[in-house]
């Protein structure tokens, strides 16, 4: 109609300008939620090899930590600060000076280790989950070392560590890993974040 309005040019032009503003105007993406958390067990555990996997470094440059290490582990939803602290004899006394700040626990234990070794890294797992900056924050536990023939499961675990009296009430998982298995490892990690948005929920309806 002369001088009258084309309803279905306006729409077009309209649709245009949505997608215009959709594109151009949407901002950057919203920050992903970083945690820190604190990550011990005895040296020859694997702590290294698995942080340094979650951030795709080459395996040729691991060094085993000796005193402690900072990495940045990236995850779709959430950024990992993870402390790691060395494991050898006479850096584990001075653990709990590392423990204040931490939003959450990082154990990993050699499941194919000695009698002796275990028997260190079931006492070190009880002190850390009775520690009074450690007792009420979530825990992963990682068997690690599953694909070595000597490895416990992770039901053998479970029994010899008597998490189910001593963690009762907390927020802990227990996870067998390997190097070679990096889904079970990631899918390990993502459980762990669950906890820790979990806990920050909680945090805020109080």
């Amino acid at each position: 109609m002369p001088g009258g309005v084309n309803i279905d040019h306006l729409v077009k032009v309209v649709d245009v300008l949505q997608c215009f503003r959709a594109l151009c105007c949407k901002g950057p993406p919203p920050a992903r939620p970083e945690y820190d958390l604190v990550c011990i067990g005895l040296t020859g555990s694997g702590k290294t090899s698995l942080l340094s996997k979650l951030c795709s470094e080459s395996p040729e440059n691991v060094v085993s930590t000796t005193g402690f290490s900072i990495k940045a582990v990236p995850f779709q939803n959430a950024i990992l600060n993870v402390k790691e602290l060395g494991g050898a004899d006479n850096i584990r006394k001075y653990w709990s000076r590392y423990y204040q700040g931490s939003q959450g626990v990082i154990f990993v234990l050699d499941s194919a280790s000695s009698e002796d070794d275990l028997e260190t890294a079931r006492n070190e797992l009880h002190s850390a989950l009775q520690h009074p900056q450690l007792c009420t924050l979530p825990f992963l536990i990682l068997a690690n070392h599953q694909d070595k023939p000597a490895a416990r499961s992770v039901q053998e675990v479970k029994k010899y560590f008597e998490l189910e009296p001593l963690a009762r009430g907390k927020r802990w998982i227990l996870q067998p890993c390997s190097l070679d298995d990096m889904d079970t490892l990631k899918d390990s990690f993502s459980q762990l974040i669950n906890l820790l948005e979990e806990k920050d929920h909680e945090a805020v309806r109080m």
